[in-house]
């Protein structure tokens, strides 16, 4: 498909630039053929005279021998538009090979749109196709059976339930994300780092007791501007991966420091950490690291969400780790 769109783009870009080549060579043939026929009119009637006398009588010189024949004006035509034909030609080559280079560019983020929406498609019907097989394959086991248990029927109705959070949680990150993809909201305040940091400890310290990790939250009164919801969901995601990767008993902290107007906030725990070959491919939508992490129940969606939210506050957000030693996530943002 994009294969021959880049040909007919290709195509119009041609047309228009060899209409516009064509329209000037012939202006500049006709301007020029109207100098020469010009110069054949006046060399043709030109006569040189004088007067002299008390008669006032005219004498007439025979007139000067022609500077060039129409012949040699001809072919100074000729040989003109055969230029002008050939300086056509070579526009024609040369912007070939510029409009099939320009066209490409042109589609090129169109196809980079289209190829990264068909893979997230794909991702999504896979992720959604395993919690739907599981839903249907624990109420077909449980409707063949003649009776069941009270006690069974609500094991079922709580492994579903499981099924449909699962659902209802990727759902809702997909929902953020295209919220974040199509929002035109652009409104920041100033706000301090501090409440957004605190508010995300707040929201994830009830599953840091429930697996007895350490939390630790520093953050200084460093001003920045953006909108303070989107940013506290930034490290709602980092903490909550944080305190899911790591064992329980150890530490999960968060520190910052500010350098020439940059504000660096690093959250950093002692997990299983990420292996160099997963590295490259943590903030990419839907993927999972190795079989020790995929442990984890996720859909691989957060971290996407929070490198998002972290370009529109005109930042990045980078990560360090080493399998078995745990990982660190640095957010880097301008401060206001």
């Amino acid at each position: 498909m994009f294969q021959s769109a880049h040909l007919k783009l290709t195509g119009m870009y041609l047309l228009i630039i060899m209409f516009v080549s064509a329209l000037f060579s012939l202006v500049i043939f006709s301007l020029i053929s109207r100098q020469v026929d010009r110069l054949v009119h006046m060399q043709n009637n030109r006569i040189r005279s004088f007067q002299f006398g008390p008669d006032r009588i005219i004498f007439q010189e025979p007139p000067a021998p022609p500077l060039f024949t129409e012949e040699d004006l001809q072919s100074q035509k000729n040989q003109l538009a055969l230029s002008l034909l050939f300086v056509n030609l070579g526009i024609l080559a040369v912007s070939g090979g510029a409009g099939y280079f320009l066209a490409g560019r042109t589609l090129r983020p169109i196809k980079l749109m289209v190829d990264d929406q068909n893979q997230f498609i794909s991702d999504t019907s896979h992720e959604l196709r395993t919690p739907l097989a599981t839903l249907r394959a624990e109420i077909e086991g449980q409707l063949l059976e003649k009776k069941i248990s009270d006690s069974r029927a609500r094991r079922l109705l709580a492994s579903n339930l499981e099924e449909v959070d699962r659902l209802q949680h990727m759902s809702d990150d997909l929902l953020d994300l295209a919220r974040l993809h199509t929002s035109n909201n652009k409104t920041m305040e100033q706000f301090s780092l501090r409440e957004v940091v605190t508010a995300a400890g707040d929201r994830v310290a009830p599953l840091a007791r429930r697996k007895k990790i350490n939390l630790r939250v520093e953050a200084p009164e460093f001003i920045v501007k953006g909108r303070k919801d989107q940013l506290t969901e930034v490290f709602v995601i980092l903490l909550d991966n944080a305190i899911k990767y790591s064992p329980s008993g150890s530490r999960v902290a968060v520190s910052s420091r500010k350098t020439d107007g940059i504000i660096k906030i690093i959250v950093e725990d002692h997990g299983v950490g990420i292996s160099p070959v997963d590295l490259p491919h943590v903030f990419e939508r839907f993927y999972r690291a190795d079989k020790s992490r995929s442990k984890v129940p996720g859909f691989g969606l957060g971290l996407s969400i929070a490198q998002k939210i972290v370009k529109d506050h005109h930042g990045f957000i980078t990560v360090s780790s080493l399998p078995g030693r745990g990982s660190e996530f640095s957010v880097t943002l301008p401060a206001a």
